[in-house]
């Protein structure tokens, strides 16, 4: 059995690095650097941009979407937070748990965004119903050097213009959280089952080197 404590306190250090990100962006590279500053020329850039819908620019409609997105998000971070408990109260491999942490923390770290922003940070639309829960989320990591046509004997993409998604510090969390998981699925899922196959192994013999005593 583990304590899931440590696995809570990396999110919660996720999260204050995604924040920190997002509030220096606001407050210091928006004034003083005309909202962009270059990190590797010709390839990636910081360049402020917000967001006030999901991955990418995607929204739900209507006065109530970002609502209903914003309590779909607050379920999200509720179930990870206790499957993360249960899998790490069950010993689950540490790499799983560190996946999920990380998940958790870019999850919370876009609501942090969508409910306090709109009051904070005076950035909700100027169109939305009450600035509460409909802050707009700071995107900044730009690499724009991957901008331009793809090639034509790429499939389906071949000739079409390509636009490199501008993310954060969370959407990078959420993404090395779940290609994490994917990639090594196989052994999170593998190691369990063995470490449950030698305890039972050891119970059976040590009920066995009992009985011959």
């Amino acid at each position: 059995m583990k304590s899931p404590f440590k696995f809570y306190l990396f999110a919660v250090i996720l999260i204050i690095i995604d924040q920190a990100i997002k509030l220096w962006m606001h407050f210091e590279v928006i004034p003083n650097h005309f909202g962009e500053i270059d990190l590797i020329p010709g390839f990636l850039k910081l360049h402020y941009i917000t967001n006030k819908g999901m991955a990418f620019g995607m929204e739900l409609g209507g006065d109530y979407g970002k609502l209903i997105l914003t309590a779909f998000r607050l379920v999200a971070m509720g179930v990870i937070v206790y499957i993360l408990a249960k899998l790490a109260r069950k010993g689950s491999p540490d790499g799983l748990l560190w996946s999920l942490g990380a998940i958790l923390a870019g999850a919370i770290g876009n609501v942090v965004d969508s409910i306090f922003y709109g009051v904070f940070l005076n950035n909700a639309p100027f169109d939305a119903p009450s600035p509460w829960f409909h802050g707009q989320v700071i995107d900044m990591f730009y690499a724009y050097g991957l901008d331009g046509y793809w090639p034509d004997w790429v499939p389906f993409l071949g000739g079409t213009y390509n636009n490199t998604p501008i993310f954060n510090f969370a959407d990078a969390c959420i993404f090395v959280g779940v290609v994490t998981i994917l990639i090594f699925q196989k052994s999170f899922i593998d190691q369990p089952l063995e470490n449950s196959r030698n305890e039972f192994q050891t119970a059976i013999e040590s009920d066995y080197d009992n009985e011959e005593n």
